[in-house]
């Protein structure tokens, strides 16, 4: 069936969600999406098995130790199978921002005296400071008057000095999608790394980092459906070349190399629900019945049919808002106008009213949002915002209705 004739089924998808129920959530309208999403009952249902039968050491010889480890090399394989790679080329660790500080100190044992670093101002601080520390000189690829990153501004700052470029594939504040791929391509022609920051793309689809090649990509699992973790991605050969972070006795172990403490346990194992909640929206959507050839169908290509279906209907919810906002003379939209090449996380601010008093009033209506610089101030600095103030912060995924945005909108209208 092709996807044109179907629509994302959100009644079925919010009944996955316990939040959606909960008496505290439950009367919210929640757009603080791009902090953190809510979680699945197949996650807290993994969740709490693991704490209540197999809350013990893993990869021991006895029934609940065995159990243990077995869900979480599960847990590994099935997100690797998600964003197409190997299930010894992703790091599940604490969250982002531990995950790039630890691998910024590994990349400090292959810096060689001269070598550059290319940061972006419009990127999230967990992937500006930490390579500012590592001491090369450190270049910044500045965004324009509207905020967009240009690659004709990156090919100026390329040299064969260049070490590391450090992106973000979708900015946390005006939402735009950068074309990591051809990115990649140049950063590629000068033998440097590319890191990307995914945190923000990835809660409206996972990528394929084999595609986009990147040589590291991070993601905020939490953000993604899951438990409070991060998940980072590098190509095999290039994690073989980082030196151990860890503790001495874990070898030859790259994926305990460059984790100092290993993963959580019971959390780690809670992920095998996050793939199996996209599993059954393809199945929903697509296969109802379930038939055998279904599942000859490999988890990447479910995961791409189900993502076209999630990013139309983003594109849908979102754009009336965009074009609210762009209707009023008094606001000013960070970012484009239109969903085109962009993710439903949208920022504003007001020429009378304070990012602040908005966002009160929205929260004082049962709209759950927030006003700030979500640790992104550089990208605020750089188009003469108060970063104190901020912007408000309005950011949906899949599970957002229409009827939620509509409520917004009429809020808005009301105040402004």
């Amino acid at each position: 069936m092709s996807n044109n004739l179907l629509q994302l089924d959100t009644t079925y998808i919010r009944e996955q969600f316990p939040a959606f129920t909960h008496q505290l959530s439950n009367k919210w309208a929640f757009f603080e999406n791009a902090g953190g999403s809510y979680v699945p009952y197949s996650v807290t249902t993994h969740l709490n098995h693991f704490m209540t039968s197999t809350k013990v050491q893993p990869y021991g010889e006895y029934d609940m130790s065995v159990e243990a480890g077995d869900a979480m090399d599960k847990a590994t394989e099935l997100m690797a199978s998600l964003i197409n790679c190997d299930k010894d080329e992703i790091i599940i660790g604490a969250n982002t921002t531990m995950n790039l500080y630890v691998l910024s100190n590994a990349i400090k044992g292959i810096i060689e005296p001269g070598d550059e670093v290319v940061v972006t101002n419009q990127d999230h601080e967990s992937n500006i400071t930490t390579w500012k520390r590592i001491g090369c000189k450190v270049l910044e690829w500045r965004v324009n008057d509207n905020g967009e990153l240009d690659i004709n501004d990156l090919k100026l700052l390329l040299s064969n000095k260049t070490k590391i470029v450090a992106v973000t594939h979708c900015s946390n504040i005006i939402g735009s999608i950068n074309d990591i791929k051809s990115i990649a391509r140049l950063v590629h022609k000068h033998d440097a790394y590319i890191v990307v920051d995914g945190v923000a793309m990835a809660p409206h689809g996972f990528p394929d980092v084999k595609e986009l090649d990147a040589d590291f990509y991070t993601i905020s699992l939490y953000k993604t459906y899951g438990p409070h973790l991060g998940l980072l991605y590098g190509k095999k050969e290039l994690l073989k070349l980082l030196p151990n972070q860890s503790h001495e006795c874990v070898g030859e172990n790259v994926t305990l190399r460059l984790n100092p403490g290993g993963p959580n346990h019971e959390e780690l194992a809670s992920l095998v629900g996050i793939y199996e909640y996209f599993d059954e929206l393809y199945y929903h959507h697509f296969d109802p019945m379930r038939l055998t050839y279904s599942h000859n169908i490999t988890p990447r290509h479910k995961h791409e049919r189900v993502t076209s279906l999630i990013q139309m209907h983003e594109q849908e919810i979102a754009q009336p808002l965009l074009t609210y906002l762009v209707s009023n003379p008094d606001v000013r939209l960070i970012g484009k106008e239109t969903m085109k090449d962009r993710v439903p996380t949208i920022s504003f601010i007001h020429s009378k009213y304070s990012s602040k008093d908005i966002s009160k009033y929205l929260v004082e209506h049962g709209v759950a949002c927030r006003h700030g610089s979500f640790y992104a101030p550089r990208i605020l600095n750089a188009l003469d915002i108060n970063t104190e103030d901020g912007v408000v912060r309005i950011s949906m995924v899949h599970y957002t209705t229409h009827t939620e945005v509509d409520c917004i909108i009429k809020h808005l209208e009301k105040f402004l």
